[in-house]
């Protein structure tokens, strides 16, 4: 959420900054800056009348120790009294308006956000490695699953319905292998291992920016106000909601592991088959809590350590700057890390790493303080990928598949499953 003041005091600079997305909200921060100062006029009115009922009231009793008649007095309370309860209803009514447009509105770009309107205007940053190549035609790890019996879209199919996936055997056991090896190293790099409730309430949700701008989106409880978590960034992010921290205990590393639940799973084409893109998948998420003037360096090692991830195993990646039309709506910043996947013969998205700033600070309340008799001010949160796991396995089999269609498990991985070639 952006903060009211700097939209009273740098509005132009704000529909400048957010103009950037490729969607006009113009109108957005007019209409909060009129409800704005409604509120502040209406307040200042409600202030004085409360304190002329204080002025008032401290009358009343020398009136009657006087024996003096009270009854005209006493009908001017009642008149105030109404006219502050009337004040004070339209005071929140506004506030309700002003906090709804407020949460509605995306966080503007920083300031090295490449400019563009889409993905096509992204900016590569760095590669690592080439682009697998083949002495024979590969398959599509759709098919290498199928021919491999360790995917089963089909039964999936049945039981709940497309974009779901059965994973039998040695496929189940390297989705759990991929995501121990993610864990364990995440840890080892000083993040502490979380596993996070997989439903959230709405102040959650809020918090992180999924609501209200996406609820149409979400998996809900039909019962409850709960929701599936889209990622684990959310209960993660949530663990210190409306908390003060210390900076001394900042940066705080979480690493977490759960499924996640997406209602929309994207486009027609080849999206439809395989791991890519599913209403409910596995990954390991990277959460941090840092001070304002760390984030932009912590955004750069937080990617860093899920590029490690993708070293280890030994697959060919690039990074990847979104630009300002192509960010998420609670990001300032994101380093997109896109693994090669020979059945697309191109790069396709395995971790999305954002710096947030305040953003997501200021919706939840986590602030921190250098010591006990400063002010509080807001953390800035980052979150990423660290990784997404079936997309990691549908990297793996398309990228270490051989000619006769088993597949070579990746060295790191060979601890964790116990064999070194799936056939």
């Amino acid at each position: 959420m952006l903060d009211i003041r700097i939209i009273r005091e740098k509005p132009d600079k704000i529909k400048e900054g957010l103009a950037t997305r490729n969607t006009n909200y113009d109108n957005y921060i007019d209409e909060i800056l009129e409800i704005d100062a409604e509120r502040r006029k209406i307040s200042t009115e409600t202030d004085k009348l409360k304190a002329e009922q204080n002025k008032v009231s401290k009358q009343i009793p020398l009136m009657k120790k006087n024996g003096e008649d009270i009854s005209e007095i006493m009908q001017q309370m009642k008149i105030i009294s109404e006219k502050i309860k009337q004040e004070d209803v339209r005071i929140s009514e506004l506030e309700r308006k002003q906090q709804f447009l407020l949460l509605s509105i995306p966080n503007v770009p920083h300031g090295t956000t490449p400019i563009g309107k889409d993905e096509s205007e992204n900016v590569e940053v760095r590669k690592y490695s080439e682009p697998t190549k083949f002495d024979f035609e590969p398959i599509p790890h759709w098919d290498l699953g199928k021919n491999l019996a360790i995917l089963d879209p089909e039964v999936a199919a049945k039981v709940t319905g497309a974009r779901f996936h059965f994973y039998r055997g040695l496929g189940a056991r390297l989705e759990r292998a991929i995501i121990n090896y993610f864990l364990d190293s995440h840890s080892e790099s000083g993040y502490t291992e979380i596993l996070p409730p997989f439903m959230v309430n709405r102040a959650s949700m809020t918090g992180t920016g999924q609501l209200p701008k996406f609820e149409e989106d979400a998996f809900k409880l039909a019962n409850e106000d709960y929701f599936l978590i889209p990622t684990a960034e959310v209960p993660v992010t949530n663990i210190h909601r409306d908390e003060i921290l210390f900076s001394d205990s900042l940066p705080i590393k979480y690493c977490a592991y759960s499924a996640c639940f997406r209602a929309e799973a994207g486009s027609a084409g080849r999206d439809q088959r395989g791991l890519i893109r599913q209403h409910q998948f596995n990954k390991v998420e990277l959460v941090k809590f840092v001070t304002p003037e760390s984030s932009d360096e912590e955004l750069e090692s937080l990617t860093k350590d899920a590029e490690k991830l993708l070293q280890g195993l030994g697959l060919p990646y690039r990074v990847v700057a979104l630009c300002s039309g192509d960010i998420g709506f609670s990001s300032a910043k994101t380093y997109d890390i896109e693994v090669w996947m020979p059945s697309y013969n191109r790069y396709v998205e395995i971790s999305s790493c954002s710096n947030f700033l305040d953003y997501q600070a200021r919706r939840a309340g986590i602030r921190y303080k250098n010591n006990s008799k400063d002010k509080a001010q807001f953390v800035h949160t980052l979150n990423g990928s660290g990784l997404a796991v079936g997309r990691t396995v549908a990297a793996i089999l398309e990228n270490y598949q051989n000619a006769d269609g088993s597949i070579t498990i990746p060295e790191v991985l060979v601890p964790y499953m116990g064999v070194n070639i799936i056939k």
